[in-house]
Formats: C-alpha cells, structure tokens, sequence
C-alpha cells in the first residue's frame, strides 16, 4: 500500500513538475515575442515613400540633428486641434501641422543655441514645393519661456557635448512631392533625402 501511494505521490510530483514546466516554456516564449514595430511616421499618406527609414541625422558645422519621428496631421483634425490646446500653438492659415521628435547635439567647442541671442534656424523640413516648399517651426505659447524644454521646443543652448532630445511642431502648406532635411551651422549646410523627389 505504501509503494502504490508513493508511486502515485511520484507522478503526481513529476505530472506537476511537467505542467509548471510547460507553463514556464510558454511564459518565456510568449516573453521572447519580438515588440510591435514603432510608428515613427505616417509619410505614406501623403503620397512619400521612404527611400531611408527613421530615424535619420543630419550634421553640419558641429551642430548634429537627429529626426527621431515625423507625423503630420490636417490643421484641423483632432490630434492637430490636441496638440495644439496642450501646447498653445496657432494653427491658423496652414493646410498642415506637422509634429516631430528629435534629437540634437552639440559636437562643436562653442556653445549653440537659437534665443534672443541667435534666431537663426539650425535645421529645416522641405517638402518640396515650388510655392513654400519648406515647414515653419510654430511658437509654443506654453513653452515661450522655458530654455531645452523636452514637451515642445523653441528656445534652446547647448554647451559642447550637450545633447537634447524633444518635441517640435511645424507648420506646411503645400503639396508634397519630396522630404529632405537640412542642417545648417557654422558656414556648413547639409542635406540628406529621406523621400527622393521623383525623376
């Protein structure tokens, strides 16, 4: 009587043993699931087809910028009308709001900003247009004041080694017929083509 018992205690360990088994087997295949890719933009809906996918940098004089993401919306659609109330941006008289991610680094010995001090743009979005062609970098009325914000973008310093990253809106009106991004630093202007314009 003993041996049967033990017998059945036996498989019923082993019966368990093979069930949390097979349990961590599925937990660490379903662990072992590659991640859903990441929306980094939705150019294809306005008719641009990648030639190079995102993220992509441009680097010219010193100044390194990195566009992480790229969404554009109509002016007037929910996410735009959104974006806009949380961070005080007027879109009024635009077709499009174009709301990016990015990263930028100061590689260069000098300091590098855009304020009151130096209101040259650093970096641009062409999309090709003959009668505008480039995107506007839009005001944030939240974040006038606030130096390297990492929500919404506008004034900014770099010390030599410093790198940022952040938010950044844009305004476009226009057809669009290529992407390129430009940096433009330090008597160097680069460009690189994310959507080539078509032959």
């Amino acid at each position: 009587m003993k041996k049967i018992m033990m017998k059945a205690m036996l498989a019923t360990t082993l019966l368990a043993g093979s069930i949390l088994g097979q349990v961590g087997s599925a937990q660490a295949a379903a662990a072992a699931k590659p991640a859903a890719p990441i929306m980094r933009d939705n150019l294809s809906k306005y008719g641009l087809v990648k030639d190079v996918e995102l993220p992509v940098t441009v680097t010219a004089g010193g100044l390194s910028y990195t566009l992480e993401k790229i969404m554009i919306f109509d002016s007037k659609s929910k996410d735009a009308q959104a974006l806009a109330k949380q961070y005080g941006y007027n879109l009024d008289g635009f077709q499009y709001f174009v709301w990016t991610k990015i990263t930028v680094e100061n590689k260069s010995t000098k300091v590098i900003q855009r304020n009151s001090k130096d209101l040259s743009e650093k970096w641009r979005l062409n999309f090709g247009d003959l009668s505008t062609g480039e995107a506007f970098s839009i005001l944030p009325e939240s974040s006038y004041y606030s130096v390297n914000n990492k929500n919404a973008l506008w004034t900014w310093v770099l010390k030599p080694g410093e790198k940022l990253s952040s938010y950044q809106g844009y305004l476009y009106s226009g057809k669009f017929n290529y992407f390129k991004l430009s940096a433009d630093y330090n008597g160097q202007f680069v460009s690189k083509y994310i959507v080539e314009p078509e032959a």
